[in-house]
């Protein structure tokens, strides 16, 4: 005996719900005669092929401009390559003794030494936090490090965390800012270059002591940064 076709299964779910002309006919339409798509979905009629071109030309162009801007170094890198580093040729003393000479002369202006501007901590304790120490003749007088006690010379780079100073023997050293204490002097007035002072009585100069682990900040963040005075607990 001949074996029956056998039925498809979406066709005997619609005979029990609909009559057997309808069914037949939803099924012949929606499943028997649905269009196969080879694509996912149908392009956008309203895009030509000139726009499709000119499209595919502006993405090009974005892509070449992206590849060729170079990209920064990252920080890793940066110390890789030394990009801050001083050159041995320029960790001389004498380089920056001209440069020490102009950090004195600018503490003068901000603190008003040259207007005879009565100077006293309150006043003064803003102004030197938010000053610049490139150039400065600074001492090392305490630190928890009792080898870097005594260090002196001028300051070549001023980190967030160290301080780079040049020693007259031509010597680089890195000393950290916390639990260190840095001493510096700025002279009441410049000295002519015969070595004698402009005025007739000279007077000593200024001693301000710098306390390194109140003063983590980098020179350009410390300029726009207010300070307020408290007690340090470290002391």
């Amino acid at each position: 005996m001949a074996s029956s076709e056998k039925e498809h299964p979406a066709l005997g779910l619609l005979t029990r719900a609909h009559d057997p002309s309808i069914s037949s006919q939803i099924f012949r339409e929606k499943v028997q005669n649905r269009p196969l798509l080879l694509r996912p979905s149908s392009p956008d009629p309203r895009e030509d092929a000139r726009s499709k071109r000119q499209k595919a030309r502006l993405e090009k162009a974005k892509a070449n401009r992206k590849s060729k801007k170079p990209r920064p170094l990252t920080a890793k890198q940066k110390r890789e390559l030394g990009v801050y580093d001083i050159p041995k040729e320029q960790q001389k003393y004498d380089i920056y003794v001209p440069i020490w000479k102009l950090w004195c002369a600018y503490m003068r202006e901000i603190l008003g030494m040259e207007k005879s501007r009565y100077v006293n901590a309150a006043g003064v304790g803003p102004l030197l936090a938010s000053a610049d120490y490139h150039g400065a003749m600074v001492d090392v007088v305490r630190c928890r490090c009792v080898g870097r006690v005594g260090i002196r010379g001028i300051v070549v780079k001023d980190t967030k965390f160290t301080l780079e100073i040049i020693t007259p023997k031509n010597e680089l050293k890195t000393v950290p800012k916390e639990y260190t204490v840095f001493r510096f002097e700025v002279p009441f007035v410049e000295e002519d270059n015969d070595g004698d002072s402009q005025m007739t009585e000279p007077q000593k100069p200024f001693i301000f002591e710098l306390h390194g682990s109140q003063f983590q900040n980098r020179a350009a963040d410390r300029a726009a940064r207010k300070f307020k005075q408290h007690i340090d607990p470290d002391l």
